[in-house]
This record gives structure tokens, C-alpha cells and sequence, in this order.
């Protein structure tokens, strides 16, 4: 073996199951290997585990750690149990083989008697890497056929159950001969009635923003219970589970080549679509709609919320909106975004005109996010100068002194930070969580006796304190963020506090001739959280108490 260089050993599985090829198991066999193989030295060995990973891909935490150390020349060799260990796809692992052998790292995959070390070795495992892929794409193959049989169901396949319905379990269905456990969806009414709403007003007024206003002013929420967004709403708008399976709809999913389970005589106006092989899911990655000619869709036996007709023509909508659709300047040159916030808790965000100022420069504001979208139902404070405020903002920077400023002794008090002191923090928010609650039951109280209320002279009145409630309910939960993150960001280390320090000494003679992208970061790496509150600003700077 090299001189300072380590044996790796890698194991994985996809699961923990107890039992079978563990990674114990694993990894004890090759210890066996190296033992018997490098001169019994087991002294140098780095043992990489990833448990609860799949070998389709090589995104796995120990062994992208397993490389980096291949990569700065700590590794001699890869030992691993059996060759799917590594990966079931025959790209990544050729790559893998290849970059080894740059590095002149050896592969052994014991339970094969493969060692790339030799040309033979090379040559078979090459081989059996195609077979492992072939095994997985077998499997999918039969998982994918499985889905399409169980699509001419038209049951529910499971995953994220759409808003207006639950999934319940229904009879056994055969599938290929063996008997499965099916679901449907069935109708939760009140969710039912806000898709039919959502749907109703957006082919009315034709504008996502203006739909996304009336749902806030109606006081709908999603099924998470949050406040709607028009990616939510473009969710529900285009999910075809909603459409009746009628002419219109079966003429629509023929003429984009959907791949149908159904004959043109099921599509008789009485149940809804059912449509597979959707979406392309993967963790940490935004999902993907695939195109209308890989899905796979059946007549549901679950009850439709929308005409086929109102469906189609919700799509034709957002097709000619999305190609006239706002698009963000790239000239953007606020420096606030991020950190800006409305006393009401939701970010201020930055809004060019086409206007320039006397230095030449586009004007812009800043704007309530929540303001916008409720159109001033949820949210009424005043716009902000964008141009004043950033450049008033930097000139308070620049003050701050890197050897005298109470800046400074604020980051000297949370560098040494007594343990102590988290029971101010504790104290603070248990009240504020208490307070928190305590409105929310109030509304919660009030939305009961609205119901009882409706076409009364007290609707009026009620409304409005719900509205007031909510107000100071979203000013708790923005204090309460910002207490929690304090408490967890307070305290400073050696290194942090010398950086900072290092930054506001050299702020005053450098900031203004930073480019825009590096005037943001820089007042990013000073500033926490500035509180607009439609009269003054709030500027929070890290070490800060900030309640």
C-alpha cells in the first residue's frame, strides 16, 4: 500500500431492515478482504456507511466524502461488498472507473472477485455493471406496467392527495393475477366548495393575481392551512383530477396523445379523470409536469368538480396569460431584498418604474407583499422610497465605527454570551407564544359566531375584528421568528466576530465602489432584518437584541 495513504472501505443499503446484507455485515467481510489481501494491515482503513440511500444515482453523503478524499490523494483503494454497492447505473459507475483510474485508486468488489487493478478485472466489471443496470431498469419496467394496470381501475395510486378530497380504501382489485388493496378518492365538502370558487372566479376575472386576492379576502386557506400563493392556486387550476371525464375532456386529452384507458363511451359526464405518470418527483428538486403524451389516464370513480369545458378553457387562460406575463427586470438594483420586511411580517418587495432619478438611476420602491396580494385587505401600510431608503441605509453603515461603535459592543456581548441569558430569551417568547394563542382563539371565536351571524348588522362588525386579530397575529409570529433565530445565532465565535469586525473597518472606504451584487452581500453580512412599519425603519443588525 502507498505510503500515507488509507484502504476505504464503502457500504450502503437502502433501508434499514435488521437483517440480510446489513452494513455491518458488509463491512466486516471486507476487513476480512483487506486483511487477508494487503499484508494483514487493517490499521489504515476509512470506513464510508450510507444507510437509507438508493443505487440509482451516487448523491449519497459518505461516499461524495469517499471521493473528495480520493480526489487529495488519501485513498489507495475502494474495497466494497458487492458491486451494486457503488451504483446500479452503468453511466455513473463507468465515470466512477474512469476517474479512479486517473487516480490510480484501485476498485475491488469482493463478492464478484473483480479487481481493476488488472485488465480482466476492468473488462468484467464493465460487464456485470451492465447487468445491474439492466436488473434496475427491470424493476421499474415492471412497476411502471404495474401502474398502468392498476390505472384501467381508475383508482387512487396514492402520493399528496389533492385539496377536496381524502383517500379512502375501498375494495381489492386483481392485478396480473394477484389481488391488491385499492383506494378512490372520495369529496371533503368545504374543500370541494373553495376548488369549485377558485375555478368559478378565475375563468371570471381571467387573472391569477385577482384570484389570489379573493381568496385572501374570503379568508381561504390552503390544505396546510397557509395562505394561498398563485403557484397553489396554478396547482389546483391545472391538476386534470378535477376535469369531468365528458366530450370535452376526452377530446382534449386525445388531441394531446395522453395514452387513454378508457373508450370514448365511458367518458359520459358522470366521473372524474384519473391521470398517472403526471409529474417527475425527485427529493430536494422542484417537480417536473411532464408533457400530455407520457400520461396514462382513466375514467376515475371519484366525483368531478368542473365541467370539462370550464377545465379546458382554464388551461387555454393560463396559456395566454403566461405569455404575457410579468417578467422580473434583470436591471434590478435594490439592495434590500431579503432582509426588508412589513411590520406585518411578510417581506417588502422592490418594484422599478420607468422613471430615473437626478443621478440617472431607475427609481423604484418597495411594496407589503401581503399588501399586494390582498390588495390592501390584509396589509395597508405605506409604500417606501426604494432609492432613499438603500442609499440611507448604507450611509448609517458607514458610521458605524469597527473600533468604538455600540455595533461593536453589541458583538462583544453575544461573543461572550453567559448561558444565562437564554432565559430572558425562553421568557420572551413563551409570552409572545402565549399571546399568539390566545388571538387565535379569539378568532377562532369570532369565525364561530360569524357563521351564526350572516345577513346580520353584526357581520359587518365581526369582520373587522377578524381582521384586527389577524394583524396582531402576524406581528406575534414575525417576533416570534426573530426571537428564535436569536436565540440560536447570538452567540459569536472568535473567527465570526474578527470577520465582521474586519468587514466594518474596511465598509466606509470600499462600499461605494462595490457593484451591486456585492453591496447586497456585504449589507447582509452586517444587518439581520429591517422592519418597515409604514412610519419609521427598524434596522436590526446581527448581535442584536431585536424583540
Amino acid at each position: 500500500m502507498p505510503e500515507n495513504k488509507s484502504i476505504a472501505v464503502y457500504s450502503r443499503k437502502s433501508k434499514f431492515t435488521g437483517k440480510g446484507e446489513s452494513i455491518d455485515n458488509q463491512i466486516e467481510l471486507c476487513k476480512r478482504y483487506i486483511h487477508t489481501h494487503y499484508n494483514g494491515n487493517t490499521e489504515d482503513i476509512l470506513v464510508y456507511e450510507d444507510e437509507g440511500f438508493s443505487g440509482g444515482n451516487t448523491e449519497r453523503p459518505k461516499f461524495k466524502k469517499m471521493m473528495a478524499e480520493a480526489r487529495g490523494k488519501k485513498i489507495s483503494a475502494i474495497i466494497c461488498y458487492r458491486l451494486d454497492r457503488i451504483s446500479r447505473n452503468i453511466g455513473d459507475f463507468a465515470k466512477l472507473i474512469e476517474e479512479l483510474d486517473g487516480l490510480g485508486v484501485s476498485f475491488v468488489s469482493i463478492k464478484e472477485r473483480f479487481d481493476t487493478s488488472s485488465p480482466m478485472g476492468r473488462a468484467m466489471m464493465y460487464i456485470s455493471s451492465v447487468f445491474s443496470q439492466l436488473e434496475r431498469e427491470t424493476i421499474a419496467e415492471r412497476i411502471r406496467d404495474n401502474m398502468f394496470e392498476l390505472s384501467k381501475t381508475g383508482r387512487w395510486l396514492g402520493g399528496i392527495t389533492p385539496t377536496g378530497y381524502v383517500s379512502v380504501g375501498v375494495e381489492n382489485v386483481s392485478v396480473n393475477g394477484k389481488t391488491k388493496r385499492a383506494c378512490k378518492l372520495e369529496l371533503i365538502p368545504e374543500e370541494a366548495e373553495m376548488v369549485k370558487f377558485i375555478f368559478a372566479n378565475f375563468l371570471r376575472v381571467n387573472s391569477m393575481s385577482k384570484t389570489e386576492t379573493l381568496l385572501i379576502k374570503n379568508g381561504y386557506k390552503t390544505k396546510n392551512g397557509k395562505i394561498f400563493t398563485r403557484f397553489a392556486i396554478k396547482n389546483i387550476l391545472t391538476n386534470p383530477v378535477y376535469m369531468t371525464a365528458d366530450e370535452a375532456a376526452y377530446d382534449y386529452l386525445r388531441e394531446r396523445g395522453v395514452d387513454l384507458f378508457a373508450y370514448k363511451a365511458d367518458f359520459d359526464g358522470k366521473r372524474g379523470i384519473m391521470v398517472y405518470n403526471r409529474s417527475l418527483q425527485k427529493p430536494g428538486k422542484t417537480t417536473v409536469i411532464r408533457p400530455p403524451n407520457e400520461w396514462v389516464a382513466a375514467v376515475g370513480k371519484h366525483e368531478a368538480l368542473v365541467s370539462g369545458a370550464d377545465w379546458v378553457k382554464a388551461q387555454e387562460q393560463l396559456g395566454q396569460n403566461s405569455a404575457k406575463s410579468y417578467r422580473k427586470p434583470r436591471s434590478n438594483v435594490a439592495l434590500l431584498s431579503g432582509i426588508l420586511f412589513c411590520v406585518c411580517g411578510d417581506y417588502m418587495r422592490p418594484k422599478l418604474s420607468k422613471r430615473v432619478n437626478k443621478s440617472g438611476d431607475r427609481t423604484y420602491t418597495y411594496f407589503c407583499a401581503m399588501k399586494e396580494k390582498s390588495r390592501m385587505h390584509s396589509c395597508q401600510v405605506n409604500n417606501i422610497n426604494g432609492n432613499m431608503l438603500d442609499a440611507a441605509i448604507g450611509e448609517e453603515i458607514t458610521r458605524l465605527d469597527a473600533d468604538a461603535s455600540e455595533f461593536v459592543k453589541q458583538l462583544e456581548i453575544g461573543k461572550k454570551l453567559p448561558e444565562s441569558n437564554r432565559d430572558e430569551y425562553d421568557e420572551n417568547l413563551e409570552h409572545l407564544r402565549a399571546e399568539l394563542a390566545e388571538y387565535e382563539k379569539k378568532i377562532a371565536g369570532l369565525v364561530s359566531a360569524l357563521a351564526k351571524s350572516t345577513g346580520t348588522a353584526s357581520e359587518v362588525y365581526i369582520m373587522k375584528q377578524i381582521e384586527k386579530y389577524h394583524l396582531k397575529i402576524e406581528s406575534y409570529k414575525s417576533r416570534i421568528a426573530v426571537l428564535e433565530g436569536l436565540a440560536s445565532t447570538h452567540a459569536f465565535t472568535d473567527i465570526e466576530f474578527d470577520s465582521l469586525r474586519h468587514i466594518l473597518a474596511h465598509f466606509r472606504a470600499t462600499f461605494g465602489h462595490m457593484e451591486i451584487e456585492q453591496k447586497r452581500a456585504a449589507l447582509r453580512s452586517l444587518i439581520k432584518r429591517i422592519v418597515w412599519d409604514g412610519v419609521s425603519i427598524h434596522v436590526h443588525l446581527l448581535g442584536e437584541d431585536s424583540k
